[in-house]
């Protein structure tokens, strides 16, 4: 006859219940850093974020924006945890509050300098660009940019500073409009729907219908296609193959 099992002792529970995953606190971002700039004196204050790193195809979109400390739109978040209503609705009431610029890392750009460095160049292009020049800027990231004032980067800015939350969904917005035109220009590739992205349509389309101008030939999928054409048309020269990209 099969004996029975132990009861737990009151330790093994206490340890079983300890190796339970903790629940994570939702992050909102926050004027703290702002304010303590401020407090300090240092005065105008502005947050800088891009979109864009990752698509096959667009530029990098960058934006920056200083807050006006009595007029910040409420519901301020990083861009990825909005819904494109959401960012459309706090998107109106930014440009109609904040001081606010807007810059872009042309395919061009990209390719030649890699994405990194068209990222931070059109950073801190975005900084420069504002109708009022910073004495400080908060830079969503690792990194720090060369923008011609005192600059700090801070990890997931866009979920932790609310100004750099707010340059995210300037940058992302001005994005997604960019591409939706895109989209009318190139049907067939789904531009207005996933951004360039390299979702399942997106990589049909470019290997069905081939790249376009828009597409970024640095980035693996579309130097691969490009392989691709020049061995399937031969040896030509660059000039003639782009000749060849849908327009």
């Amino acid at each position: 006859m099969a004996s029975k099992p132990k009861p737990k002792s009151k330790a093994s529970k206490a340890k079983a219940t300890s190796r339970l995953p903790l629940k994570e606190p939702t992050l909102r971002p926050s004027f703290r850093r702002e304010r303590r700039a401020l407090n300090a004196g240092i005065f105008p204050v502005a947050g800088c974020d891009e979109a864009g790193r990752g698509p096959l195809a667009g530029p990098v979109v960058a934006a920056a924006v200083i807050l006006d400390p009595s007029r910040i739109p409420r519901g301020l978040n990083d861009s990825k945890k909005l819904d494109m209503e959401a960012r459309e609705a706090l998107y109106e009431k930014i440009v109609a509050t904040a001081q606010v610029s807007v810059a872009f890392g042309s395919i061009e750009r990209i390719d030649r300098d890699n994405i990194l460095r068209a990222s931070l160049w059109a950073l801190a292009r975005a900084v420069k660009a504002l109708p009022v020049k910073p004495k400080m800027v908060f830079v969503d990231g690792n990194m720090k940019i060369d923008c011609g004032c005192d600059c700090e980067a801070v990890v997931s800015g866009d979920a932790l500073v609310l100004s750099v939350a707010a340059a995210s969904i300037v940058a992302k917005v001005t994005r997604d409009r960019l591409m939706a035109r895109i989209g009318l220009a190139y049907p067939g590739y789904g531009f207005e729907r996933h951004m360039g992205y390299s979702v399942p349509e997106h990589c049909a389309a470019l290997k069905r219908l081939g790249p376009t101008p828009h597409h970024r030939r640095s980035f693996a999928p579309v130097a691969a296609k490009f392989a691709a054409m020049q061995a399937e048309l031969g040896a030509i020269p660059e000039e003639a193959l782009a000749e060849l990209l849908p327009l």
